[in-house]
């Protein structure tokens, strides 16, 4: 009686399986191919590159939605409060406590933004370039624009704006004379100096009376110390960041040169 071997069963039973996976390989391979072919740039006429069809579309739709986050329709809506506060503050002449109450609502919820927008940007990587710009440019707005109609009326002096807007400009231009050698992180003191300022502007926009009042006026002069106070310290942070940048430039030049 003629058998088969197990051996030659075993290798029988084994070529299937290998013939079975080499073209379920195949097959997986063709589609992995396929999928490759479709998102790879395809060859142009002249043996060039052509991007694959859809790129431009996808990237625009990228940077679409990276300039359309919610961080930066924060700061688009505090800019569009400046007006708005504008118009309330100095309506009825600028000392109608209604009118008074309703811009200082318009100041708040622009300062309340201010606080969400940086935060909601850091957390969830929504920094562009346009929040980059527009953010210090709508605080500076809509606080700028807060003294100047509190000092037209007369309720604040004049040099109070002068050294609260001063120094703010200041520290922008100082922030972009210096960005090639790095960024001068906000501080603690900032970030306090910021709150004591809106504050304080917020509660001369308001038509207090009293001792509300006078605690005001203490509010103020603490922003003011402030505002003084950190704008030396980024003064100072700035001479040591270009210090820095110019020594490491110099470094690294040598180690090239060498």
């Amino acid at each position: 009686m003629t058998g088969v071997p197990a051996s030659a069963a075993g290798g029988s039973t084994g070529a299937q399986g290998a013939r079975g996976a080499a073209a379920a390989d195949g097959a997986a391979s063709e589609v992995s191919g396929t999928a490759a072919r479709s998102s790879a740039p395809a060859p142009g006429p002249e043996g060039g590159v052509r991007p694959a069809r859809g790129g431009k579309l996808t990237a625009a739709a990228v940077n679409q939605a990276s300039v359309w986050n919610v961080a930066n329709l924060l700061t688009m809506l505090r800019l569009l409060l400046v007006p708005g506060f504008v118009m309330l503050m100095l309506a009825d002449g600028g000392y109608d406590p209604a009118w008074r109450s309703f811009a200082w609502a318009a100041f708040a919820v622009a300062m309340i933004t201010d606080l969400f927008d940086g935060h909601l940007a850091r957390t969830y990587d929504l920094v562009t370039d346009f929040g980059k710009i527009a953010d210090p440019i709508a605080d500076k707005a809509i606080m700028g624009a807060a003294l100047v109609c509190l000092s037209a009326l007369g309720d604040l002096p004049w040099w109070v704006t002068a050294v609260i807007l001063g120094r703010e400009l200041g520290i922008t231009l100082l922030r972009f004379l210096v960005i090639r050698y790095g960024v001068i992180p906000a501080s603690r003191g900032g970030k306090l100096k910021t709150l004591t300022q809106g504050i304080a502007v917020g509660m001369y926009v308001l038509a207090l009376t009293g001792w509300l009042a006078t605690l005001r006026f203490w509010v103020m002069a603490a922003a003011v110390v402030l505002t003084v106070v950190t704008g030396l310290d980024y003064v100072r942070q700035a001479v040591v960041l270009r210090r820095r940048g110019i020594a490491e430039r110099a470094a690294a030049l040598g180690e090239k040169e060498a």
